[in-house]
Formats: C-alpha cells, sequence, structure tokens
C-alpha cells in the first residue's frame, strides 16, 4: 500500500525533514503541535497542522490518543515518529497498526528485544556479536550489584536498563562510590524511564563511539549503509558526527557492519536502526576492540552524513519499506563517497554548563549560500521563530561533505564562523572550537574528550567579542547617511581635532569606543555584520555571534522631554497594556509591558496627558519602533 498522507508524530528540525522528502514524492503532510508550537515552522510547512494539546510533552506529543485523532480527523494513513518521544515505543507503534495506520517504522517487536540494554545484549551475545563484560541479572538489590560490581572490576559505568540520551548513567571509580552513584542512577532512571533497574559494564576509559546504520525490509533483506562516528559529546550527548569513522581500517569495517546486521537478522529487524558500539579509543582500530552498546530503532539525528556518502534518502527508504517494498539497494550496491560531517545548532550557552535558552530569535542563518551537495542545512526555526523552554535546545544541524576528512574538517570550520544565532543562546562558537582542535583534526578525541577540556572550548575568546564592537563602531562612523557636517559622528569641537568615537552596547556594558586606538587579532576570523534594525546589530565572528546594540541618545532625550507616544524600544512580545483610551496617565506611569531577550520591560508614559488610542494588544509581537500607545496632543 502506498502511502497518501503522512502525519508526522514530531516537530522542529525532523518534522521539517519528513516534509522535504515527503513533498519530492508527492505524499500530502500533516503536522501536529502543541501551545508552544503554534507558529513553529514545521507547523508552516505541512500540508494541513492540527493542535493536540498545551506545551507540557507528556499532555502533547507523548499524548497517543490525541496523535491517533489528528490522523483520524485529517485522514492521514501512516504515521511517522521521528525521532525522540514516541519513536521507540513500542505500545504507540502497536496502536497506529490498530488504528489501521501505516506504522513507519519496525515491528513492536523489535522495539521492545532492544529497548531494555539488558535484553538487548543478551540477544547480542547469541547473534555472536561481542558485548563488554559486566552485570544484567535480575537481582538488585544493594549486596547483589555490590558482588557484581567487584567480579566486574572497577572501574565501571551503572546504566539504566531502560536508558537513553545519556541519562541514568553513573561512573563509579571504586567500591566506595557504588552505594550513592546507584542510588543517584535508580532516582533518575525512575524519573526519566519509570524504570529503576540497572546494569553494571565495564568502563573503556577511552571511549569513542562508532554506530553502524542498518535497514531492514519485510521480505528478510537486511544491509548496512556504512558506519558514524559520534565520539564528540557532551554530557554522554552527540554534539559533532561523522561518516565514516577516522582511521577505519577495512577488516574492522567489514567485521563491524556485519556484526550490526546479524543483530538486525536476529531481530527480523525492518526498516531504519541503528547499532551502536563502544570502541577502545586507547588503541588503534582492531577487530577486538569494539563492543555491542545498544541498537536505536528509529532513525537517528546524525542521519544526514550517511545520506552524504552513500546518496540515499534514507527518509524516502522508510516509507517505501513501511509501504512494503523493498530495500532500493543491495549490499554491493551502496556506494561510500567522500567524508560527511555534522555540528548540532543549539540554543544553548556552553559557558554557562550548557545551559539552554529560549527566545525570540532575532537572527538566524548561514552567510555563505547553501548548495545541498556540499553544504545542507536542516534547521527547525528561522530568523523570527520563537524558540520555547519546553523542548530539546537543538535547533538546526550543519552537514558538509568533503572529498576526503581533511577537506570536511575545513568546510565545517569555515561554515560555522559564518553561521548565526543571535536572540538566544548560540553554541556555533564552540563547535567550531572542537573543530578546530588538534585533537577533532587528528581523529584522536573520545567521549570524554570535551569534559576534559574545561574552558578552553567553552569560553569565547574575549578577541571575539572584541572585533564584533570595533566593526560596529566603524559602521557608525563611517555613516554614509551623515549628508551634513552636523551630522558626522567626528565629536567636532571648535579649534581642536575631531574626536572619532562611537557609543556601542553588548547587553549592560555600554561605552565610547574609537576604532583607530584598538588593536585587532591579525588571527581573528572577519566580523560578519547583519543589521537587525537601524540600531542594532548581529555580529559573527568566528562563530560567536554578539547583539551589539547603539544607544540612542536622541530619543532618550525626546523622552525627557516629553512625546506624545510609547513605542516598542526593541522586538518583543506585549505582554501587557495597562490603559485604555481616555485614562489619564503622570509621566512614568507603566502603560506596557514587553518581552525581549528572555527579559520584561515597563514602558512608561512620556509626559502627563490623557490615552487618546492602544495601537497593540497584550500577546502581539511588535516590531522596533512600532507605536503601542498614543497620547492626546497638547
Amino acid at each position: 500500500m502506498k502511502i497518501q498522507k503522512l502525519l508526522v508524530a514530531n516537530r522542529g528540525e525532523i518534522a521539517c525533514r519528513i516534509f522535504e522528502t515527503c513533498h519530492g514524492l508527492g505524499i500530502a503532510t500533516v503536522a501536529v503541535y502543541s501551545d508552544a508550537d503554534a507558529r513553529a515552522k514545521h507547523v508552516r510547512e505541512a500540508d494541513e497542522a492540527i493542535h493536540i494539546g498545551p506545551s507540557p510533552a507528556p499532555e502533547s506529543y507523548l499524548k497517543v490518543e490525541a496523535i491517533l485523532a489528528a490522523a483520524k480527523a485529517t485522514g492521514a494513513d501512516a504515521i511517522h515518529p521521528g525521532y525522540g518521544f514516541l519513536s521507540e515505543n513500542a505500545d504507540f507503534a502497536e496502536a497506529v497498526e490498530k488504528a489501521g495506520l501505516i506504522w513507519v517504522g519496525p515491528s513492536a517487536k523489535a522495539i521492545r528485544s532492544m529497548g531494555p540494554k539488558d535484553e538487548a545484549k543478551r540477544i547480542a551475545e547469541e547473534a555472536g556479536v561481542p558485548v563488554l563484560p559486566g552485570y544484567r541479572g535480575e537481582g538488585q538489590e544493594l549486596e547483589t550489584l555490590a558482588r557484581a560490581a567487584k567480579d566486574v572490576g572497577f572501574p565501571l559505568l551503572i546504566k539504566a536498563v531502560a536508558g537513553g540520551g545519556g541519562r541514568g548513567i553513573r561512573l563509579v571509580s571504586k567500591a566506595g562510590e557504588l552505594k550513592a552513584e546507584l542510588e543517584s542512577a535508580v532516582r533518575e532512571a525512575e524519573s526519566s524511564f519509570g524504570d529503576g533497574r540497572v546494569m553494571l559494564e565495564k568502563l573503556v576509559e577511552q571511549p569513542r563511539h562508532i554506530e553502524v546504520q542498518v535497514f531492514g525490509d519485510a521480505h528478510g533483506n537486511v544491509v548496512h549503509l556504512y558506519e558514524r562516528d559520534c565520539s564528540l559529546q557532551r554530557r554522554r550527548q552527540k554534539v559533532i558526527e561523522e561518516a565514516p569513522a577516522p582511521g577505519m581500517p577495512d577488516d574492522v569495517r567489514a567485521a563491524m557492519t556485519d556484526a550490526a546486521v546479524k543483530l538486525a537478522q536476529a531481530v527480523g529487524y525492518q526498516g531504519a536502526g541503528t547499532v551502536e558500539f563502544i570502541v577502545d579509543g586507547s588503541k588503534p582500530l582492531g577487530v577486538d576492540t569494539f563492543w555491542f552498546l545498544e541498537m536505536n530503532t528509529r532513525l537517528q539525528v546524525e542521519h544526514p552524513v550517511t545520506e552524504m556518502i552513500t546518496g540515499q534518502d534514507l527518509v524516502a527508504w522508510q516509507l517505501l519499506v513501511a509501504s512494503g517494498e523493498e530495500i532500493p539497494l543491495a549490499q554491493d550496491e551502496i556506494p561510500l563517497m567522500g567524508h560527511a560531517i555534522e555540528a548540532r545548532i543549539c540554543a544553548e550557552d556552553p559557558a554557562d554548563g550548557f545551559r539552554p535558552g529560549a527566545g525570540l530569535i532575532l537572527e538566524f542563518g548561514l552567510l555563505q549560500p547553501i548548495d545541498g551537495e556540499t553544504i545542507r542545512w536542516d534547521a527547525g526555526f528561522e530568523t523570527g521563530d520563537r524558540v520555547p523552554s519546553n523542548y530539546d535546545s537543538m535547533i538546526a544541524k550543519l552537514i558538509v561533505h568533503g572529498e576526503d576528512r581533511d577537506a570536511a574538517v575545513d568546510l565545517l570550520t569555515e561554515t560555522l564562523s559564518h553561521t548565526q544565532l543571535s536572540g538566544v543562546p548560540a553554541n556555533t562558537g564552540f563547535l567550531r572550537r572542537c573543530a578546530q582542535s588538534d585533537a577533532f583534526r587528528d581523529g584522536t578525541h573520545h567521549v570524554n574528550w570535551i569534559a576534559e577540556q574545561g574552558d578552553a572550548l567553552t569560553q569565547p575568546p574575549a578577541a571575539h567579542q572584541h572585533a564584533s564592537v570595533l566593526a560596529v563602531s566603524d559602521i557608525e562612523l563611517d555613516d554614509s547617511a551623515a549628508v551634513t557636517p552636523w551630522g558626522i559622528r567626528d565629536g567636532f569641537r571648535a579649534n581642536a581635532a575631531p574626536v572619532r568615537k562611537a557609543a556601542v552596547a553588548v547587553g549592560a556594558d555600554a561605552d565610547w569606543f574609537d576604532p583607530s586606538e584598538h588593536d585587532v587579532d591579525p588571527d581573528a576570523p572577519l566580523p560578519f555584520v547583519t543589521d537587525i534594525s537601524p540600531r542594532r546589530y548581529a555580529v559573527t565572528t568566528g562563530g560567536d555571534t554578539v547583539l551589539v546594540e547603539v544607544p540612542d541618545y536622541d530619543a532618550d532625550v525626546e523622552a525627557v522631554l516629553g512625546g506624545d507616544s510609547v513605542s516598542a524600544p526593541m522586538p518583543g512580545k506585549l505582554l501587557a497594556v495597562h490603559v485604555k483610551p481616555g485614562d489619564t496617565v503622570t509621566k512614568g506611569d507603566p502603560v506596557a509591558v514587553m518581552e525581549a531577550m528572555k527579559m520584561e520591560h515597563t514602558l512608561p508614559a512620556p509626559r502627563d496627558g490623557v490615552v487618546e488610542s492602544v495601537e497593540a494588544a497584550a500577546g502581539d509581537q511588535v516590531a522596533e519602533g512600532d507605536v503601542l500607545v498614543h497620547l492626546e496632543a497638547e
């Protein structure tokens, strides 16, 4: 049965990615959205969109009955879960099929067999796939686990049986730490997965994370599409992924991909799946240096790098297999071309412990052409969108392709220099510093490497902000709009040399700058400046984007002297309007409150007077300069 209309039970970047393939295949698309995503990009790009609940995920994207009702209401005949949320929920897969819909994913049986980590490793062992020494027994008492830990040996890892996403994992270096770390892991596992069971596993102290993309169909065919290296991680969550794995010998690739295919065959796997391996990074890659970690029974975030090196559309493959067709290519027909790398663009602040940030995106995108062959941009947000606080911080993926790894790394670092994200915290500069590092270029990084580097990666260089401020100062001082001597910003004084200084502000810090008095680091990347509004600039230097503002002293004077209106001082959301036409106000009275840059701003009356009109309402998105309240003329 060919899919006619597909509902994507997800949001953001992955929903947009799936819609792209559907549009190319002539398949109608349905988006679902929560309150927080009512104006989201994936809603705009779907043929239809339907509301499924409040902002919290348990009340919307994790609510099975709401998603099934949306499919019924729109006449969708298939559901794609994307990744995250319900993508590896066997009960959801069964519910979809019970409702008479096509499930774009593996069978519920396969999901269940690979879900619990202990069961997955048992199946892997039976299939002849190498597995790390550890404890995967039913006994969960402290005494039982303590005896098992002694047998496994320290250091070791505690892992939640039902875990994923780096949660429920604890490192135990010695026996005295076991009790406290067990209690912590169990609490997190119960909170995250509703299952507090844990397993123990021997620790690989310099681990690499290498995974194999597998694909199966209902006709018994199973193939691999080579491997990906996902070793660059922070807090056990992937940051940069690449394919193929650096330094991968042919015999190791053959052994690893063969093991992955055997595991997929053992569970009768259909659709896209990823078999993950832990690799001893302290040694050269060998056939005895990798062990099965887990299987992800879904499409992975990092699937674009596989698409770039094989020339295949994995979402299209998913839709074909779900429709009952065979995998499009045999194993010996799948090419391996060049090298691809993906960087996850997140609204988070690496300098503040990778704190996620929400708010209005003032400027977002690449400052160089996207051709889809060497540079690919998979984004779930655009300039003017609002990043909600309810979900994962990843908002886009940058994928590059080169003829070899060196070319791909060079292109990645260059493109990240020109990746701009302003209005919310951004990790682009951090990503560039990771990609530029000797360890990454040499392929000697490992899962723990970012944590070992400390501030060297997470803190943006002061030179980048300095270059951004000077770039805006130059623009302000070279303002071509100054057509009279009084408009030239040179600090004119009778019988004295001009003073060429510009007033600029970054955050709460404002000062006067003379570019000629400051040296620019010759090694610093060239700043790229984007006008957001007449007095606001987004400046990207080496991937670090700084919002530089130019104080409007003329407006300040006008406010002191009075005026007839209250205007939005910056783009943002109007939270409240405290007046109505006919109200009498006194200078300084709060007339409205707006939110911008994650902060609330109270807007005062500029003078004593009577309100003539109110031009906006609470909840409106307003642009800088929009008049909100008019006072009657005096």
